[in-house]
């Protein structure tokens, strides 16, 4: 559990410093995101959490 809750965290630490640091940026790739077709953005979805699931069972094989 305490890794969900870390998780959570990182992603907050990044889409906050997102944020803060290029709001005018982050108008821009949220109009780029809505110009995608619903296919696109499912894809570009799907893509993002096959890579998340990588990534955690990397981690979790080289720290285990």
């Amino acid at each position: 559990m305490s890794l969900v809750f870390l998780a959570l965290g990182l992603v907050l630490v990044v889409e906050g410093l997102a944020l803060a640091l290029a709001p005018s940026r982050m108008e821009e790739v949220l109009r780029l995101i809505a110009s995608l077709t619903r296919d696109q953005r499912r894809t570009i979805g799907l893509v993002a959490v096959a890579a998340g699931t990588l990534m955690l069972w990397l981690s979790r094989a080289i720290a285990g």
